[in-house]
């Protein structure tokens, strides 16, 4: 008799400590800032499937990106991954590094990873190219603003939502996409997106919709008609508008 009321003790007990820690990161995420364009981004400390690393140290003079998932084992997140460790040579060939997040243990992303690899169906790449942050108490994902306060997992407790950030190598956050647990990112414009910011870094230009690498892109209207013909020998085609204003220029992909 004793035992079984010391059981239903220590479970009822646990059971109270679950539902503590889940209204607890439910009004985090609920009340969570998150990083704003432009921010430095937190030099955090992780462990990862390739061992404990510091963000700073691991990107060193690269651009970085950051980008987590939900939960391990689960549908979606299997096929980004995937989809991720594939594009991994692109990435690399944009100075990218990659690093995934997601709200499990390192033992549950050792063995994922190998469902991820099945799910791509290549047989001659043995691990993830790319470390995968273990955040099973959820420290990171709350620093960083990543809860979903609407998609919670079987015990109460929010799951990290799709988060996509990109770092420059100056460690300033230049890019923050937030999609939805149930809505998988598209990998391709990610790559678009950072092929537009490392262009926009350098050149003293704008890419206008639906832009992919090397078509004509815009002058910022900021730059004087005399500057602009200087800037851009290639040269500069304005659209007349109604408005007679001269603010769509274009010019070739310098």
């Amino acid at each position: 008799m004793l035992a079984s009321t010391v059981a239903l003790y220590i479970a009822y007990s646990v059971r109270e400590e679950k539902l503590c820690c889940a209204r607890a990161l439910q009004d985090q995420a609920e009340s969570m800032p998150g990083l704003l364009l432009g921010d430095a981004f937190p030099n955090f400390e992780a462990d990862t499937t390739i061992g404990k690393l510091k963000l700073y140290d691991f990107l060193g003079d690269s651009w970085g990106i950051l980008f987590s998932h939900p939960r391990d084992y689960t549908p979606v997140c299997t096929t980004e991954l995937g989809q991720a460790a594939e594009l991994s040579p692109e990435f690399t060939k944009r100075n990218v590094k990659m690093i995934a997040l997601s709200i499990d243990s390192l033992e549950e992303h050792y063995s994922w990873s190998k469902d991820i690899l099945a799910y791509n169906n290549d047989e001659t790449v043995s691990e993830i190219p790319f470390p995968i942050i273990a955040d099973d108490r959820r420290e990171l994902a709350v620093e960083l603003g990543m809860l979903d306060p609407e998609e919670k997992d079987q015990s109460g407790m929010p799951l990290t939502a799709r988060c996509v950030f990109v770092i420059s190598p100056d460690k300033k956050l230049k890019l923050s996409l937030l999609y939805p647990a149930t809505t998988g990112r598209n990998f391709d414009e990610i790559l678009r997106v950072i092929d537009s910011l490392q262009l926009t870094a350098h050149k003293r230009v704008a890419t206008p919709v639906n832009w992919k690498p090397g078509d004509c892109v815009m002058v910022p209207p900021a730059i004087p008609e005399d500057e602009a013909r200087s800037l851009f020998p290639a040269g500069v085609y304005t659209k007349e508008l109604p408005s007679g204003k001269r603010y769509l220029r274009y010019t070739p992909q310098p």
